[in-house]
């Protein structure tokens, strides 16, 4: 049970299907290979600039620019001017990004232009009537686009602050609505859980309990080859290998819808049972470079599972600890001394105090112990 506290306001994004006409779908790739264009050519004068003068260029000067090329550029006027200026805010962000990374010594990437296809969303800054976008008789209007049909599928329930407009690899096209809404904190009165993530199982808790792994990309991996296969035969250019492609981006977004929402499904179930969930703080990227792993480690979700429990916990007042996942798995959860075993063997053994019992049940203990001796000290 949860019971109602004080509160405090968050952002979440809420994804709805859209329905352009053909002349408004038109509209909208115009207006993305335009942006990409405005996306690809700040980028150049960036770098340009640093090559040439070792210079900086600022997104404020880049306004400028845009705007004085909006004059004479038939297109860019097309285009909304919120729509256009956010694509020198993902410039931006492309650039802080990388000198982040470099500062903290990770592999940097530098930012890279889009090619065609590559830019896929169109972002709305401000909603409501007479802004770049707000309901009208039900559906969607976009400044510049028209009324689009929206399919609200469920209540909106909080403050629209900004509208994405996005195109899938299948062809589908969505609205992502960023809604700032009130939650009301609350106080779980449940018991506190450990969960050890697994790949034969999916995860594994410490009242012994395990959430067994569906593994959908393993299920649709032979019609996942099938269909690339049958793509990579296509001419490039024609009307078969679009539709190959299709096919194949289709069984791709079905793998995908399918895994979200298991992890929807098994996230929402535990905050709403545990008032403490404990969980190790896992290094994905590192994992995935493992290629022994990687399919698997992908395939289970693990990353996108704890960003998930991350949120859901805050809505319903549970609290997520993530330990160190240093030993959890060597470690006797029954009396505390290190039993090594190698990865191969599923069943913890201790030649101390004779517990026995599965590894991960064992290792879903440990994280627990140490997310209480955490929150304690």
């Amino acid at each position: 049970m949860s019971h109602a506290m004080s509160s405090l306001k968050v952002v979440r994004n809420y994804k709805f299907r859209l329905y352009p006409n053909k002349e408004q779908e038109a509209r909208l790739f115009d207006w993305l290979e335009t942006c990409r264009w405005i996306y690809n050519t700040a980028l150049a004068q960036r770098k340009e600039a640093w090559e040439r003068e070792k210079r900086s260029v600022t997104r404020i000067e880049q306004q400028v620019w845009l705007k004085e090329a909006k004059k004479t550029d038939e297109p860019l006027r097309a285009v909304h001017s919120q729509v256009a200026q956010e694509v020198l805010f993902r410039v931006e962000r492309a650039f802080a990004a990388f000198f982040r990374r470099v500062k903290n010594g990770e592999t940097p990437g530098y930012p890279r232009f889009k090619s065609k296809g590559r830019y896929k969303s169109l972002t709305f800054t401000q909603f409501g009537e007479g802004k770049g976008a707000y309901f009208k008789d039900g559906k969607l209007k976009l400044s510049k686009i028209g009324l689009v049909k929206i399919k609200l599928h469920r209540r909106i329930p909080g403050t629209i602050k900004t509208v994405i407009v996005r195109r899938d690899a299948v062809g589908r096209w969505w609205a992502i609505l960023a809604i700032e809404k009130e939650l009301a904190k609350q106080q779980h009165a449940g018991p506190a859980v450990g969960l050890d993530a697994g790949l034969e199982k999916f995860s594994a808790l410490s009242n012994g309990s395990l959430i067994e792994n569906p593994r959908y990309l393993r299920k649709t991996e032979e019609r996942l080859k099938h269909a690339q296969r049958n793509l990579s035969r296509r001419k490039k250019g024609s009307r078969n290998r679009e539709k190959a492609r299709r096919k194949l981006a289709k069984l791709h977004a079905k793998v995908c819808n399918q895994r979200r929402d298991f992890l929807h499904k098994q996230s929402r179930r535990l905050v709403k049972t545990y008032s403490l969930i404990a969980v190790e703080e896992l290094n994905i990227k590192g994992m995935v470079k493992n290629h022994h792993l990687a399919k698997s480690i992908s395939d289970a979700g693990w990353g996108e599972f704890i960003s998930m429990l991350e949120y859901k916990a805050e809505e319903a007042g549970t609290k997520l600890v993530k330990v160190n996942p240093s030993g959890t798995s060597q470690e006797c959860s029954g009396c505390g001394m290190a039993v090594p075993k190698k990865l191969s063997e599923r069943i913890h053994c201790c030649p101390y105090c004779g517990l026995i019992l599965d590894r991960d049940i064992n290792a879903a203990r440990n994280i627990l112990k140490s997310a209480l001796a955490s929150e304690a000290a």
